[in-house]
């Protein structure tokens, strides 16, 4: 005799939600149900009340049934609202973060439409459950939908009220300073947006850091907008004169990589080198803007896709309902990418240069100060005497400094285990190499990983 029966009129219902839809008489009971993976709280449901012979279904008929009658909230998807640009290398990465979130936690039913900065679309009916958008002109509007929000930060310091999502400024300058002193410059500036909270932000970091190491640098700015053709000619004429008034030769921060770029046009127009007069870095890595500047430019490397995965943890958690204190979601620069914009060694003490040049080529090697003596050609003393002078640090700082640089580099950038890094670095194990890297930067290479690595 088959096992199957007819049976009445079944009345679905899910618990959490409280909602019920009514089934259609005649619906066959059957013992093998095949439920897609995201349906798991519904098939737990159906496997119950099959064990008490209440009702078993035809899954294909339920999904037509629930999606007929407009009745999926049963299997409820949080509306996702993300107005984010894909234009820009950071707004990608932010995307990035988010898509990983919900491929382990999802899933959500996003709202999107590709798109450029500051270019916010109203999905007109479609009411979200919360929203990831930049801070565009059109911010108001899309907070009446008075859901859930996190704002990426671009025009304004931050929203009151709101989960903000900020880079880390300070940090991010310091690498930049950082960088452009090992180049052994001694003369800085800074090419900014003064109409930018992020831009300014970055100038007085980047100051700061300089007035640490005993230098004081110069800047210039102006506003960000899109100035059309003979807006730049006037804007690079301008650009090209402060150029050449500057003393030579110097190191440049771009509070961004758009702003860097624009410094290297510019010195074409004056005349300038790029990096032998003008080193130039900038900041966010956007690989498209820093391959069309010419020569390519140097960049902080900022982790926005681990931002935009921290974004849609807490975004998850306020639409459940839980009450957080509106947190500040930083977003952090991992380590320059080097290019031929800084590539280059500002020093006239020959000896120093070539000092230097060895440290840079031997980063993985284990290396001794006694190695980069014999390299430089001079004695121990003398060359320990010619970098205090000229770099304001020992031999042994430059050495680990490099090292260092080396080692987060491909913390960040590979999926390499600790292990194989510290071996090809030099180092004979991971313990040796997390003392090495703890006594300098503050935290184990697996820790740092953690903090600033990919998702």
């Amino acid at each position: 005799m088959s096992n199957r029966r007819r049976c009445a009129a079944p009345l679905i219902e899910d618990p959490p939600s409280g909602k019920r839809i009514v089934g259609e008489p005649g619906m066959r009971v059957t013992k093998k149900v095949l439920l897609p993976e995201w349906w798991t709280r519904l098939k737990c449901y159906l496997d119950s009340c099959y064990k008490e012979r209440q009702f078993a279904t035809n899954v294909n008929h339920f999904a037509n049934l629930v999606f007929r009658t407009g009745s999926y909230m049963s299997v409820d998807f949080p509306k996702v609202m993300l107005l984010i640009e894909s234009s820009r290398s950071s707004g990608r990465e932010l995307l990035h973060g988010i898509v990983n979130y919900v491929r382990l936690q999802g899933p959500w039913s996003f709202y999107w439409e590709p798109r450029g900065m500051g270019q916010p679309a109203p999905a007109g009916d479609w009411r979200p459950d919360g929203i990831i958008l930049r801070d565009s002109e059109r911010l108001d509007e899309m907070l009446a939908y008075q859901v859930p929000t996190v704002v990426v930060g671009h025009s304004k310091e931050q929203v009151p009220g709101m989960v903000n999502i900020i880079t880390d400024s300070d940090r991010i300058s310091r690498i930049a300073a950082e960088h452009l002193l090992a180049c052994g410059l001694t003369h800085f500036a800074f090419c900014g947006f003064g109409n930018r909270p992020w831009s300014r932000a970055r100038l007085g970091a980047f100051a700061d850091q300089l007035r640490k190491e005993g230098y004081e640098m110069l800047s210039y700015e102006s506003d960000e907008g899109p100035p059309g053709l003979n807006g730049w000619q006037q804007e690079s004429a301008m650009l090209a004169a402060w150029l050449i008034s500057l003393p030579k030769p110097v190191g440049i921060m771009g509070c961004n990589d758009d702003r860097a770029q624009q410094v290297i046009e510019a010195c074409k127009l004056a005349g300038l080198q790029v990096p032998e007069e003008v080193a130039v870095i900038g900041a966010d890595n956007d690989e498209l803007v820093c391959d069309l500047a010419d020569p390519p430019l140097s960049s902080v490397a900022i982790n926005f896709e681990r931002a935009g995965y921290e974004a849609a943890t807490v975004l998850a958690r306020l639409m459940r309902g839980e009450q957080l204190e509106q947190p500040r979601i930083d977003v952090h620069p991992t380590h320059v990418v080097e290019r031929r914009s800084t590539n280059m060694t500002a020093v006239e003490d020959a000896q120093v240069a070539r000092a230097l040049q060895y440290i840079r080529s031997h980063s993985r090697e284990p290396m001794q100060v006694d190695d980069v003596v014999r390299a430089a050609g001079v004695s121990r003393r003398v060359l320990e005497k010619r970098f205090r002078r000229v770099l304001r640090r020992s031999v042994l700082e430059e050495i680990r400094r490099a090292r260092i640089a080396e080692i987060t580099r491909l913390l960040v950038d590979t999926d390499a285990s600790v292990l194989y890094i510290a071996v090809n670095t030099g180092f004979t194990g991971i313990e040796h190499i997390a003392r090495y890297f703890r006594a300098s930067v503050g935290m184990s290479p697996s820790e740092y990983r953690r903090s600033y690595g990919r998702v």
